[in-house]
């Protein structure tokens, strides 16, 4: 089976472009290749940034629900996949910058609260549609780009807010149009790429140790619950809601 992306290296610039239509949704399988691939960059004596973008209809969509609507069990899979490739992206020894576009949901939203820097092109909306999938999830990465109550807002309500919002509250370095998202990407990365190697990655490590707590520990915290709430009668019925179109019906 095809991975669901593509790469390019190019002066010092790595590319990593998702690419699984309709939706960018990955499967178990594809969100373990994204972390094996992210890491093996970071490892790379030829890169110096890795660039994360998308094509298709939006940035990504999160995991596979279909998937897991067949084969709930696959959660834990699913878990260990999401948490190995926010964590290959913030603690990669190479600054990664994400160009998001569209859609940025679920596992999306993981991508971009683990990123070094953000640049989304003016159609991008950011949400978090967990509550309603059955799930937990995403709200350490999320706060890392957003304060505390517009967070809960968000998770609560899994209403979205756009580009402009974003980087009004100061989550995203650049709001351009969408046909200038990877030259605008491109020229920030090709910035850090020429500068010395060794100072950009003792730079990346020493804000990544003055954080305010740790992201890994946050986000490990929030994946219990979400396998507790794939053991629930309500996470059943609204993934089950989600694969058959229609609306969910809870117990109460």
């Amino acid at each position: 089976m095809s991975k669901p992306f593509s790469v390019s290296i190019d002066n010092g610039v790595a590319e990593l472009v998702l690419d699984q239509p309709p939706v960018n949704a990955f499967s178990c399988q594809g969100w373990a290749d994204i972390a094996q691939e992210i890491r093996a960059l970071g490892q790379d004596n030829a890169v110096r940034v890795i660039v994360l973008r998308a094509e298709g209809r939006g940035f990504c969509a999160g995991v596979d629900i279909k998937e897991l609507a067949v084969n709930p069990d696959l959660i834990v899979g699913v878990n260990k996949g999401n948490f190995d490739t926010f964590k290959a992206i913030h603690r990669n020894p190479k600054p990664v910058i994400v160009a998001v576009h569209g859609f940025v949901l679920g596992g999306g939203i993981g991508i971009c609260g683990a990123a070094d820097i953000l640049v989304a092109s003016d159609c991008a909306r950011f949400g978090v549609p967990e509550v309603d999938r059955g799930a937990m999830g995403g709200g350490a990465h999320l706060q890392r780009l957003f304060p505390v109550q517009k967070v809960r807002h968000m998770y609560f309500t899994g209403e979205m807010i756009d580009a402009a919002e974003a980087y009004r509250l100061g989550a995203v370095e650049r709001v351009v149009p969408r046909e200038q998202l990877r030259e605008a990407v491109l020229q920030i990365a090709h910035t850090i790429a020429a500068k010395s190697p060794s100072m950009i990655q003792l730079a990346k490590e020493a804000l990544t140790g003055i954080e305010d707590g740790n992201l890994e520990d946050k986000y490990r915290w929030e994946q219990g619950f979400t396998l507790e709430a794939y053991r629930s009668l309500d996470s059943q019925e609204a993934r089950d809601a989600f694969v058959d179109k229609r609306n969910a019906h809870f117990s109460g």
